[in-house]
């Protein structure tokens, strides 16, 4: 299931988009408040207790703060894809070459400590589906031919798998697993809160999106 179901997040995002193409952004960015205080909250919750609880605490500062310059530095060249903004002209027979390195390597890193915490799992499961929603509104929207829209998306779906499947298999990683995530800690902070002040028009005063912030906060404390 850890390799499945984020997989199966991309991929049927992408097909509700491609049949139903929605356009109500109000209802997407109150997806993305709830999977921000959620996968925050997780953070918060279960990854920090954890990595300073078997570690040097000073590295582990390091390590997080490295994760957020690091994410900082990816969303220079996916121009915040991750938290649900994309500001880039496709090119029709051209594969977006660079949005997929920066989000894969995203992708990537947060599947590192999916393998030893099943929350951390679902947090990012519902952090996935507002944002391939919104990559694949972007995707289609664009110049962008079919094909590569297919190809991107698929090989998009499995980088977060390929992040457990490193950190089960890779006996570097085993050693710097608290290390390492730490350093996805930084990042799901990085993007977490990015997603929390962006998701409101404005930044204005919301109910709704207070709600479901506290909702996500309340699943997440009782997981």
């Amino acid at each position: 299931m850890v390799f499945v179901l984020p997989i199966l997040a991309v991929l049927l995002s992408f097909v509700f988009v491609y049949f139903t193409r929605p356009k109500n952004e109000k209802n997407i960015k109150l997806l993305l408040a709830f999977s921000g205080a959620f996968l925050l909250s997780l953070t918060f919750f279960e990854l920090l207790p954890e990595v300073y609880g078997s570690a040097n605490t000073k590295t582990i500062a390091l390590c997080i703060l490295a994760g957020i310059l690091l994410q900082v530095f990816l969303e220079f060249f996916s121009k915040g894809a991750e938290h649900g903004h994309v500001h880039l002209d496709l090119e029709q027979n051209t594969f977006p070459i660079i949005l997929f390195l920066s989000l894969s390597l995203h992708a990537v890193i947060e599947g590192v400590p999916t393998i030893r915490d099943g929350g951390i799992l679902y947090g990012i499961l519902i952090h996935k589906i507002p944002i391939a929603i919104i990559l694949s509104i972007f995707l289609l929207n664009s110049n962008l031919k079919l094909p590569y829209i297919l190809l991107f998306i698929s090989l998009f779906a499995v980088m977060t798998p390929l992040g457990g499947y490193l950190a089960l298999t890779s006996n570097i990683i085993g050693q710097f697993s608290n290390e390492l995530n730490a350093l996805t800690i930084g990042v799901f902070l990085h993007i977490s809160t990015v997603v929390l002040f962006e998701s409101s028009q404005g930044h204005a005063f919301n109910l709704r999106k207070l709600l479901v912030i506290s909702l996500g906060i309340g699943i997440a404390y009782f997981m």
